[in-house]
């Protein structure tokens, strides 16, 4: 994990570990498929030396352990460990504060390579301490993003995004703010701000240059899935059906422009075939796994509300069509959906007729403005007792 500004279409080698071993733990993948995962992981944490890792996968049973392999790797850690050492001893007597910086940089990025976490984190808050450039003290920030990432840490990950901001108000480049961009959405996209991830994605569109992150069809297609249930009808068709960095790209991911364009234009049986192809993509992404099941019920919420939205009633059977789906299966999805209050609409299930009864926001803003005075008047009059006494 080398950090830094990955180079175009090359992603972090210990993020491409993180999500093997994502892919190793999850159950919709085959076990051939798990062979060749198996070695890719080992010959990773072998080129590596990451003793820990090997040792705590040896442990949960995802590799065999090899005593004598552990222990080569172990003295190859200490050994470089004291060479670092004496960088820094060498630097701090004969040489100036950058080198003193170097050395202990050099130190910080070797505990990343071989997956000592605590370690890292510990060399990397010295290392800022021998750091006075803004823009440098960002990269340390990014090593550690990296970090959290790759051990899903998301207390970490949240404060060196308030760390990375508290810095950019006593400067820094366009450059590094714009990666700071994707870094935070991928945080929000991770933790289920889907909208802020959206948005924050949008922004860094024409300026991508995180590929230590993922490569830009996937920053696409991540951009794409947060918009559809995050944008308006109007937004969606301005900023990602005609952004012409998106219609560049689209194309390279699987489904994902029939199931963008179907759905602006409302051509629902294309958008379930091409949702269905998705789903398999979603499911095997670490990031977007935890929430496959929330995600496909905001996109059907999306899809419903859309088609919904242009009838003031219309038969339950023109919707099945529609959708290319059995009536029942319409009636059973509507049913949850109206349920939790996703949808606003009634089924009359004797005429076979779904009836919407869309809310009128104008008496719903003076509904919401007479509560919240009764709420602020009570809480005056408690006040006033308070003070009387």
């Amino acid at each position: 994990m080398d950090g830094g500004v990955g180079e175009e279409g090359k992603q972090q080698p210990h993020l491409v570990l993180a999500h093997k071993l994502f892919l190793l733990s999850h159950p919709d993948v085959d076990d051939l498929a798990k062979v060749d995962l198996r070695a890719d992981v080992l010959a990773a944490v072998k080129s590596d030396d990451m003793a820990s890792l090997y040792e705590s996968l040896g442990d949960g049973g995802v590799l065999e352990t090899d005593a004598s392999l552990l222990a080569e790797m172990r003295g190859r850690i200490e050994e470089e460990i004291r060479k670092l050492d004496e960088k820094i001893t060498d630097a701090e007597e004969n040489l100036g504060e950058s080198e003193v910086r170097e050395a202990h940089l050099a130190k910080s990025l070797y505990f990343i390579r071989v997956g000592e976490k605590e370690k890292a984190l510990e060399q990397l808050k010295v290392t800022e301490g021998k750091t006075v450039a803004v823009g440098q003290k960002m990269d340390l920030v990014f090593h550690t993003l990296q970090i959290g990432f790759f051990y899903m840490d998301f207390d970490l990950i949240s404060k060196s995004i308030d760390k990375a901001k508290k810095l950019f108000e006593e400067g820094g480049d366009w450059e590094r703010k714009n990666r700071l961009k994707v870094y935070e959405g991928l945080y929000c996209m991770a933790t289920r701000n889907f909208k802020k991830a959206a948005s924050l994605f949008l922004d860094s569109i024409s300026t991508f240059t995180t590929y230590e992150l993922f490569p830009y069809d996937t920053f696409i297609f991540y951009t794409v899935l947060t918009s559809v249930i995050s944008l308006d009808r109007v937004s969606l068709k301005a900023k990602v059906v005609d952004a012409p960095e998106i219609l560049a790209v689209i194309g390279k991911v699987p489904h994902l422009s029939e199931f963008l364009n179907s759905l602006y234009n409302c051509q629902y049986k294309s958008f379930f075939a091409a949702f269905s192809g998705l789903t398999e993509q979603i499911k095997l992404d670490r990031y977007l796994q935890p929430h496959f099941r929330y995600y496909m019920r905001e996109v059907r919420t999306v899809v419903y509300s859309q088609f919904l939205e242009s009838y003031k009633s219309v038969t339950m059977e023109a919707m099945a069509s529609a959708f290319g789906v059995t009536v029942d299966f319409i009636d059973l999805e509507l049913s949850r959906f109206i349920a939790a209050g996703k949808l606003h609409c009634k089924i009359d299930k004797v005429a076979g007729v779904l009836e919407t009864n869309r809310p009128d926001a104008r008496n719903a803003f003076y509904q919401a403005t007479i509560k919240q005075g009764d709420f602020l008047l009570n809480r005056i009059q408690k006040l006033s007792r308070v003070i009387d006494l």
